[in-house]
């Protein structure tokens, strides 16, 4: 490059050269003119960031047309050479910096620079300085040698992959250009100064200032831009979801930011503890914008600040600058806010890690037993269904559930940390046997589980159907092996046991019983090995109560009706709620299961309804409650019964000739009972059903609505079938203290009783609040705890006694038509 130079201005010394008289003096004294003007110029220079590198602009321009005019061709490429080292020489002596070869290397570039607008310059003004063609000349040297200086600019940014060519061109003449111009205009107007009036040169003092102060603003202003523009891009990518992510983010937008060679980010946040790595100290990230850089090396000035969030320190932001001179103050404002914004970025990161890591534990927990590391119940439950369903429906699959019979002397005796250990030696034990595609779970305390999805089949008659294939011996004999396995010593807390395990065995057809069932049936085995004292037994459907119930329900019925003594019928008083005399008596029947105790009618009253026994079962609840109402009619209690009868009765065409059977069999007046059907009567055959309502009140039955209020079908029913009495459900009598809308319901009730004649009676009144709170709504008669529980039999006559004698009114005797 200098060598170029020198041959230029050799080159430039053999032209003719026509100076202004005005400017006629020793060309020492020009040349020296020449160099002093080139170092200023360069000593007034400005820098402009381009990418990682910057760009000088100066006055060069000016000391052009000045020099071109004061010193000999031949001398002003030397002149600049000369000027220019001088400049840059003190500069990076004064920034700290020794970079002779860069510095001889830039004045090289301007003295070529010089060189070639000097040949321009002549080749239009010929060389004279005077006329159009002069100004012509001058401008368009200017303008060579700007072209000449930025070329070699963006030549060796690019060498250097500071920027991209078109960046560093783009960004250079948006700053240069304005620069450019009022260079050039001063330079013609010194000119012209210095040929006309040389003391016009004191006003340009002022200028000068202003046109430096002008073109440092507008430098500024641009850097200050482009440096938000990248702050706010840089910003937008800092949302990573986790720290490195954040942190590669915050180098790449610290790197492009800045215009920096070099940035580190150390993070001393608490690492998240996914792995045996969790305490590990202050973790550090580095950003190089040269993929050559040498670590350790520090390219240039650096700023360095701490990050932190609400007084918790993120870590340390350093950032090393391409530009040899100190950091502006901009510099460090922005490093300042870029740290902050990372420290939020690498807060939230890591705030977001450790959430994810607490779900993912959370959800390992949630499937995983915590001191062994198995599936718990839960999760054999879901992986297991899962399992069931890919195979055929006809696979045969076994569950095997296993206990420790000695766990509970074991724990006693040597204490929970040891009765763990045994745990956690069972589940490594199991998992070492199961095979590929077997589940293996702990179900809770010492109580562990094997799915097995496949099961081979042996021949065995003793325990199959003529001689067919059987899975059960295959999977008793694996469920033997695993006892013998798990019953090999060890040494637990210093001592060497024998663990005594029992195993229940179910096998089934993939498609035949779901996994929570599988597991019922082979706890029913569990219990009879250890029952037995046996290693291992097979689950034996004839020692399953719940699993033949639903078939021998109705057989079992049938022997209940028949033996009398099994159906228990209690009784439950109805009582006026002003004066607690009795006006009623609900029949409740219940049965004496010899088995299974005492069951409610929600248990067997389905059976009833849909099977054969309706008829005879309700024969039953009309005798014993009719025989019941007789008693305590001698005993001088004149109120009705109820019986509560399935819809299904009220198909029958027959049912009003078998209450009529009854009451004569009981010598009863037909007023004195009274038929309590549900809702689901009003979407029956209304045809039939009405038919039969109408015969019974042609007897003068009475017929009450039971749950009325719970379905939409009520109010239909009372409007086409007159009835003497509506219950009210327990559920708005429960709510309606707290409920307006329950309240609203029972008194809806009321209302309804009172137009339509028939008598309201609450369900379920356990409180004196509820009680006040219906006298509060209208409603006269209750039933429920706070009055009376159901009685039996042989106690119903004396708390009906006792309820009327207490009673401060005298009991209105009941019509034959069961009108009061």
């Amino acid at each position: 490059m200098v060598g170029v130079a020198v041959v230029l201005a050799v080159l430039a010394a053999l032209l003719p050269w026509e100076r202004p008289l005005a400017l006629a003096h020793p060309s020492a004294v020009g040349v020296a003119s020449a160099i002093a003007l080139v170092g200023l110029a360069q000593l007034a220079q400005l820098r402009v960031r381009v990418g990682r590198g910057t760009v000088s602009v100066s006055w060069g321009e000016t000391a052009f047309v000045l020099g071109f005019a004061l010193a000999p061709p031949g001398w002003l490429p030397a002149a600049t050479l000369v000027g220019a080292a001088a400049a840059w020489l003190l500069i990076t002596w004064l920034n700290g910096q020794r970079a002779v070869a860069d510095v001889l290397h830039l004045a090289a570039c301007l003295a070529l620079g010089t060189s070639g607008a000097i040949w321009v310059a002549y080749a239009i003004t010929g060389g004279s300085m005077s006329g159009t063609r002069a100004h012509l000349g001058l401008i368009a040297g200017a303008a060579t040698y700007l072209a000449i200086t930025l070329g070699l600019a963006v030549l060796t940014l690019s060498v250097h992959r500071d920027a991209t060519p078109a960046q560093i061109v783009a960004r250079a003449l948006h700053a240069k250009l304005p620069m450019f111009v009022g260079n050039v205009l001063v330079g013609l107007s010194a000119l012209y100064a210095l040929v006309n009036e040389p003391l016009w040169l004191l006003a340009l003092a002022p200028v000068l200032w202003l046109l430096q102060r002008t073109y440092r603003y507008h430098l500024r202003a641009e850097e200050e831009r482009r440096v938000w523009e990248a702050f706010a891009r840089a910003t937008r990518t800092l949302g990573g979801p986790t720290e490195a992510a954040v942190a590669e983010a915050g180098l790449r937008g610290a790197l492009d930011v800045f215009g920096a060679r070099r940035a580190e980010i150390e993070v001393s946040l608490p690492p998240a503890p996914v792995d045996s790595e969790s305490g590990r100290g202050d973790r550090r990230y580095l950003g190089d914008a040269l993929p050559d850089a040498v670590p350790g090396a520090a390219p240039g000035p650096v700023i360095s600040r701490t990050m932190a969030v609400g007084g918790t320190t993120v870590g340390e932001l350093t950032v090393w600058l391409a530009e040899p001179t100190m950091p502006a103050a901009r510099d460090e404002l922005a490093v300042s806010a870029y740290a902050d914004v990372l420290a939020g970025a690498l807060h939230d990161a890591a705030t977001r890690e450790r959430l994810a890591l607490l779900d993912a534990r959370v959800a390992h927990d949630g499937v995983h037993d915590q001191l062994t590391g198995l599936a718990n119940r839960r999760a054999l439950l879901a992986d297991g269904e899962e399992l069931l369903r890919s195979l055929h429906r006809d696979q045969a699959v076994a569950v095997l559930l296993l206990d420790l019979n000695n766990f509970r002397e074991i724990n006693g005796t040597l204490g929970h940390g040891a009765g763990d250990d045994v745990l956690r030696t069972v589940a490594v034990r199991l998992t070492d046997l199961a095979r590929k595609g077997e589940l293996v779970a702990r179900l809770g305390d010492d109580e562990f589980a094997l799915l097995l999805p496949a099961v081979a089949t042996l021949t065995d008659s003793a325990t199959s159907l003529r001689g067919a294939p059987s899975p059960l011996p295959q999977a008793v004999r694996r469920a033997r092996e695993i006892v013998d396995s798990l019953g090999l010593p060890t040494e637990i807390g210093g001592v060497r046991l024998v663990l005594d395990v029992a195993v229940g065995v179910v096998v089934e057809r993939a498609g035949h019983a779901d996994l929570s069932e599988l597991i019922r049936r082979a706890s029913i085995a569990l219990e009879q090995a250890k029952e037995l004292h046996v290693g291992v037994a097979a689950y034996d459907s004839a020692r399953d109560a719940s699993s033949t119930d639903h078939l021998a329900l109705p057989a079992e019925l049938h022997d209940a009706l028949i033996a009398k003594d099994q159906l228990i019928l209690m009784l439950q008083p109805e009582v006026d709620l002003d004066t607690g005399a009795p006006t009623g008596v609900e029949a409740l029947i219940r049965w004496n299961h010899p088995r299974r105790g005492l069951l409610t009618p929600a248990v067997f009253v389905e059976t009833v309804e849909v099977g054969e026994l309706l008829a005879p079962f309700t024969r039953y609840v009309l005798d014993r409650a009719l025989e019941a109402a007789a008693a305590w009619a001698a005993a001088g209690v004149d109120v009705p019964v109820s019986v509560n009868v399935s819809a299904r009765s009220l198909l029958d065409a027959t049912f009003p000739a078998q209450v009529a059977d009854a009451l004569r069999r009981h010598r009863m007046v037909p007023g004195r009972l009274v038929l309590e059907i549900t809702e689901s009567v009003a979407v029956s055959d209304q045809g039939v059903v009405d038919e039969v309502l109408a015969a019974l009140r042609e007897m003068q039955v009475q017929i009450s609505v039971d749950d009325f209020g719970t379905g939409f079908s009520s109010l239909a029913f009372v409007t086409r079938v007159r009835v003497d009495e509506l219950k009210v459900d327990r559920s708005f009598v429960t709510e309606m203290t707290d409920s307006p809308a329950a309240a609203a319901v029972v008194r809806g009730a009321v209302e309804l009783g009172a137009r339509l004649g028939a008598r309201v009676v609450a369900e379920g009144v356990e409180t004196a609040e509820q009680r006040a709170a219906l006298l509060a709504l209208g409603c006269t008669a209750a039933q429920g705890y706070h009055f009376s529980r159901p009685l039996p039999v042989d106690k119903i006559v004396p708390a009906l006694v006792h309820l009327a004698d207490a009673a401060p009114a005298k009991i209105v005797p009941l019509r034959a038509d069961g009108a009061s």
